[in-house]
């Protein structure tokens, strides 16, 4: 199924990028095979490539196999975000519905290094120094998932340690077994700690703190 973006929306998004600083990287990694998994790998490199025609300060690579494993990419397709600095800034599946404005905020503020995040809520971010692997599944239907996704990749942004993947569950579904989810979004930190909603971000470090310690 080919991505229709209308050339308004392109519009809207190109004057957004206006507000990019440093240079962006999308990496991205594909399924080239027949089927369900090779469309949606499709989907995502012609979303790809939209997105990097609009900026000359945004460009997309597909990855090769040592840049997979370097970024441990496990399952495809996958996108990283590199822009100011090397972020672990990553989404699993199509960025479609409400998850493609999580996607174009992601690459604004990958551009800029700063977060958009509360003063306090930073503080107490840049105290963590363990590693921290946030998973956010979400559906591109729900209107609550963007919260908590926009939350996970800006946390990845404030500290390196924190690796965010959004999750498009739907297109996974052993992970949704394996995670027993029948809501979304569904937070899962460090394999130890779940909780269900669009928490907000003094809930959700609690949570951060609480797998960690």
């Amino acid at each position: 199924m080919p991505i229709k973006l209308d050339e308004k929306t392109l519009n809207k998004v190109k004057e957004y990028f206006a507000r990019l600083e440093s240079n962006v990287v999308i990496y991205y990694a594909i399924d080239d095979e027949e089927g369900e998994r090779g469309e949606f790998s499709r989907m995502v490199e012609e979303i790809l490539k939209l997105l990097s025609g609009l900026s000359n300060k945004l460009t997309a690579i597909k990855m090769n196999e040592s840049l997979e494993h370097e970024f441990n990419i496990d399952k495809r397709p996958a996108i990283v975000i590199h822009g100011k600095d090397k972020y672990n800034i990553r989404y699993f599946g199509v960025p479609a519905g409400y998850e493609f404005g999580v996607i174009i905020e992601d690459i604004v503020y990958a551009s800029k290094g700063t977060p958009d995040l509360p003063k306090e809520v930073l503080l107490k971010l840049r105290e963590i120094n363990e590693k921290v692997h946030i998973q956010v599944f979400v559906t591109p239907t729900c209107p609550y998932c963007p919260i908590a996704a926009k939350a996970a990749h800006m946390y990845a942004i404030a500290n390196l340690n924190i690796t965010s993947d959004v999750v498009e569950v739907s297109e996974f579904p052993e992970l949704a077994e394996k995670y027993n989810i029948f809501a979304v979004p569904k937070i899962v930190i460090n394999d130890k700690v779940e909780v269900e909603g669009a928490i907000p971000h003094e809930f959700f470090i609690e949570k951060i703190l609480e797998a960690i310690s």
